[in-house]
Order: C-alpha cells, then structure tokens, then sequence
C-alpha cells in the first residue's frame, strides 16, 4: 500500500549516499600520504594518512587550473584572450617555458603549458591576468580552498614553489587534493583536453611539451591530472582515470622517487576499478499520484535527482529500489511538489533516500468545472 512519502522518513533524508566499505581496505602506498576518492560521490574509498599537511610542490596548480577554468567558464576571461607575460612571471623558476618579458600569448596556450608542463612562468601570468597580481590570485585561491571544505590547505603561491622563505606555510592534504582535484574535473571537464595530452607545441611549434604524468600514456582511461617534486616536498601526482562510467582521484604525496608515485596511484586505482562501480538507480517503471479536485486526474512523478552511487561490486545484486508515494494529492499541484520517496537500499543499508516530485503543475478545479463534472455524471447515470 502507497505511503504517504511526504510525511514519512522526512526525518532520515538523506542528501547524498553513504560511504559503502572502509576506507582503510585499500592498499597501502610508498607516500608519506595518499587517497582514492570516486568523482561523482565524493567517497573515500582507500585512505593512508590523507590529512597529514605536507607541501604539494606542483600539484598546487590544480587550485590554480580550477580558478583559471572558473573565469573561462563564468565569462571574466576568454580563451583566445591575450595574456602578456610580466617580470615576475618571466622569472619564475623550476618547470617553465621561458616566457620573456613582454611576450604575449592566448589564455589557451599558457593553460596549455600548465597542464602538460607544469609551466610556472604561465601559472604567475594567468593569475595575473585574473587577479591583477599573484598575490591577489592567492587570497582567491585561499577562498576558494574555504569554500571546498579545504581544512587543511594554506597557499602561499600559484606554483607550488618552495624558493620563498613562506613556502613554509604552503601546506595542504591528500583530502584537500582530492577536494580541488574533484571539483575541477567534475566540474569543468573542458580541462580535460588539456590534462590528457601527451606531447604537444606551443608558440606556433616551435617550443614542444611533455606532459610529466607518464600515466597518461600508460594507464588505460587516464583522463589527468597534475604531478608535482620539490626537494621538499618529494614526488607528488593527483591521478584521475575513467573506466565503465566511473572516475577516480587517487593523490599521492612525499613519494620517495618519481616511479613511487606513479606506481602508489596505479595500485589505488586499480584498487578503485576492480573492487567499485557506478550505479544510477532509477524507478523500474513510470509512477502517478491521483490529484483530487485537478483539473487532471493524475500527475506523473520522478525522482528529483538523477543519483550517482558508487557501489561494491560484489553487492551489486543487492541493490534494491523501493518506491512510496502519496495515496492522493488535492490540487493545486506545484511543479517539482514531494509527492512520495525513493529509497536504494544494499541489503538492509540504506544508501540514499530521493524525493518523488511532480513533473508538471496541476490547477485546481473552478467552481463551474465541478458543477459541470457534476451534470456530466447526471446526464451519464442510468436510469433505474
């Protein structure tokens, strides 16, 4: 017998799925810090020491990529844009393309050298470009970093260089990592043409890049993201990869050599794949409420979210969907009004908890509609 879902298990609404096995089931790594993080859900499903603050080296321009995409995408900087390299970004150090000063080139090309090669030199004329100053770009990036739920994260540049007696203070997490790492590849999958290139050219080719993450020529489905090394800091890589629907983040940090890190990322990942999966539930058939004094009869319900949860395979044949709506609904009937739940459970855990809305509105009936559904049912009756 239908429920009625609007007043039923309104007190266990759940907004977003429950983390399904023990984070500290995954492999253990050669870091000082590591992460598997699934993209669409947001769970950890493998963690070793992910909230211990170390410095990220280069992996610090996923903070700055993911700023740099927001203005692309909001309208504030466009890609063929000219960007004009300055003295202090013409100065950086470590991985570069040897801007000069003065030198012009199009948003697309210098984010491009971000990507591939980790350049620092358009990392600082970007953000520049953005902000007005590196030093501006930071605090954005700090903000930003608070708004992420970044609770470990404190930058103190765009680069990730440590040259700077206050690169101390930079300092962030493998959560954190996963956080802005998640944010920019869920968020802004354009990236994604950059991040999973492996060689290319800038300045009309004549200056070629390498991407420094060798996985993506060498695992299958490697959609990015960002390496890093300090002396410091060691080898760092925030690795995603795709395969069957699913994308994963695994993040590594203080490795002691780069093949450690590579290596750490390939084993959580595989970790991820072999033993998780994507599921998208939705109702088995198409569901209707009755509508009382509506100038239609019924209205068609669907769940209001289109949930992503990331299962255990071997529970995979466990998930069940179960659907409670109310008996009837008096019109008026609002477009998107909870009319009942949707409740996928594994087992006798409940994973997540949907509302049934209504797909469109339903007005109610005037006066001269009922009296004439009235003479209609007069006129319609048999004679006895």
């Amino acid at each position: 017998m239908r429920k009625m879902g609007c007043i039923i298990l309104i007190f266990c609404f759940i907004l977003a799925a429950v983390p399904v096995s023990a984070a500290s089931a995954g492999p253990t790594v050669a870091a000082k810090s590591a992460i598997l993080m699934d993209i669409a859900t947001g769970t950890v499903l493998s963690e070793q020491n992910s909230h211990e603050k170390l410095a990220p080296a280069s992996v610090t321009k996923v903070m700055t990529m993911l700023l740099i995409m927001e203005a692309i995408d909001t309208g504030k900087i466009r890609w063929n844009d000219t960007v004009t390299a300055s003295e202090t970004a013409a100065a950086k150090g470590g991985s570069q393309i040897y801007l000069k000063v003065g030198e012009t080139m199009t948003v697309t090309d210098m984010l491009k050298s971000i990507a591939v090669s980790s350049a620092n030199d358009c990392a600082c004329a970007l953000a520049e470009h953005i902000a007005g100053s590196e030093e501006a770009f930071v605090q954005m990036m700090n903000e930003k970093a608070q708004a992420l739920g970044m609770l470990d994260t404190h930058f103190v540049n765009c680069t990730g260089l440590d040259d700077d007696p206050n690169a101390k203070d930079h300092l962030t997490s493998a959560y954190d990592i996963a956080l802005m790492s998640r944010e920019l590849m869920g968020k802004h999958p354009d990236i994604k043409q950059f991040t999973t290139i492996w060689m290319d050219t800038v300045r009309n080719g004549t200056f070629g890049l390498s991407n420094t993450n060798k996985l993506v020529r060498f695992y299958k489905g490697a959609t990015g993201l960002k390496t890093g090394f300090t002396s410091a800091a060691g080898y760092c890589l925030s690795a995603t990869a795709q395969r069957d629907g699913m994308e994963l983040i695994a993040v590594v940090l203080g490795a002691e050599t780069s093949q450690d890190r590579f290596q750490a990322c390939k084993q959580l990942l595989d970790y991820g794949f072999a033993n998780y999966a994507i599921v998208r539930p939705r109702p088995e058939s198409a569901y209707s409420v009755p509508v009382k004094l509506g100038k239609t009869g019924q209205v068609a319900v669907t769940p209001a979210t289109d949930p992503a949860l990331i299962v255990d395979k071997v529970q995979l044949s466990q998930v069940d969907i179960q659907v409670q709506l109310a008996d009837t609904v008096t019109a008026p009937v609002s477009k998107g009004q909870r009319l009942g739940t949707m409740t996928v459970r594994v087992g006798e855990q409940i994973l997540q908890q949907i509302p049934m809305i209504a797909t469109e509105s339903v007005q109610k009936k005037s006066f001269w509609d009922v009296f004439v559904d009235v003479l209609r049912q007069i006129a319609m009756a048999k004679p006895k």
